[in-house]
């Protein structure tokens, strides 16, 4: 799943120690076309990359503590700044200002929260309570055109495991909204950044799609 240094053309998955590392990358590279796909904890690595993947699971707390104390906030933070880079799921949530969970600052990155699901609206269309986490397969809304939705079909079906969502400031950086008791922001984007809440290396024929376009997508 390793490899020795971050060649040219590299996609790096980064490695804080709370991500669905393996699933990352085996989907990437089964779409990466050749390309080298290296799973790493190394700044340096993350640096030299030409694409950068930040995936996450667990508490925002943690993912926070842990991209800290493993020296790799400021390469986090380049890497969103200048080269094609993908969020999946708290990958995504960290590029805000602020979470609930934890009551814990992000990355900031992108201006607004992130919240849970209010309980009081947990209800679905027959009047029966939905449960939290948001757990399984649902729709995506593309809320506008994007590379990385080319020959994915609106309203296309990903798999998703969150208890929160992010909630952005600017609503021309949403690409994609879910809805789960309340619409909910599910893809956001700007400049060289797609982060989504999903999880496309678990979501079949469209979850590969979304990762080849990433490995295409020159913005």
């Amino acid at each position: 799943m390793t490899a020795s240094g971050a060649g040219k053309g590299a996609i790096v998955v980064v490695d804080y120690g709370m991500g669905n590392l393996r699933s990352v990358w085996q989907a990437l590279a089964h779409v990466a076309a050749g390309r080298q796909v290296l799973v790493t904890s190394d700044p340096a690595e993350v640096a030299a990359a030409e694409r950068v993947v930040v995936p996450g699971q667990g508490a925002m707390p943690d993912c926070m503590r842990e991209i800290a104390s493993r020296g790799l906030r400021t390469a986090v933070l380049e890497a969103a700044r200048n080269k094609p880079f993908l969020g999946i799921c708290i990958g995504q949530q960290m590029l805000f200002e602020h979470s609930d969970e934890g009551d814990v600052p992000g990355l900031g990155l992108i201006a607004g929260g992130v919240h849970r699901f209010p309980a009081e609206k947990m209800i679905d269309a027959t009047g029966n309570k939905l449960k939290v986490p948001h757990m399984g397969w649902n729709e995506v809304r593309q809320a506008r055109e994007h590379a990385l939705w080319k020959g994915i079909a609106d309203d296309a079906r990903f798999y998703f495991v969150h208890s929160y969502f992010v909630e952005p400031l600017d609503a021309a950086a949403i690409v994609g909204t879910t809805n789960y008791g309340i619409p909910f922001t599910s893809a956001v984007a700007r400049d060289n950044i797609f982060a989504i809440q999903c999880h496309p290396e678990k979501s079949a024929v469209d979850g590969l799609a979304l990762l080849a376009n990433f490995v295409a997508w020159k913005p």
